[in-house]
């Protein structure tokens, strides 16, 4: 069986309807929430509304880790399906920082097979955030 090809694209994506609950008691540190957003890709990934969910740990004002899993329904350079993103990141009063990776066998459609990893760095008050993503299809 051949190697598949490696390929590396990029793009943007934009954020709306953050919405987050506290886990437990919502004053104190470390604290956790869940939160929930949609995101909009644009460039390598065309996804108009993903779903994706957050667990996140404060570990003081503004600084904690996450992690999640977003389901982007859409295109990769013009391959249409579905599949889902593992997320961990950071962030801070700055912004974010994130790493990520497709789930293995989320992959639909012409998509089916894939497999990759990418990530971005959010800076606060950006409307849009830059993300690189290096896949494979198998």
């Amino acid at each position: 069986m051949p190697t598949p090809i490696t390929v590396e694209t990029a793009g943007r994506f934009t954020f709306a309807d953050w919405r987050e609950q506290p886990v437990g008691a919502p004053d104190s540190t470390p604290r956790l929430a869940h939160a929930t957003v949609t995101n909009a890709f644009s460039g390598g990934i065309e996804a108009a509304a993903t779903s994706c969910s957050y667990a996140i740990a404060y570990t003081g004002e503004n600084v904690g880790t996450y992690s999640g899993m977003e389901l982007l329904s859409g295109s990769v350079d013009g391959r249409k399906g579905a599949f889902v993103l593992e997320e961990r990141g950071a962030f801070d009063a700055g912004g974010t920082t994130c790493r990520f990776e497709v789930v293995p066998g989320s992959g639909t459609g012409d998509l089916a097979g894939l497999t990759g990893s990418g990530g971005f760095t959010y800076r606060h008050g950006d409307t849009s955030v830059a993300y690189t993503f290096t896949y494979a299809l198998a």
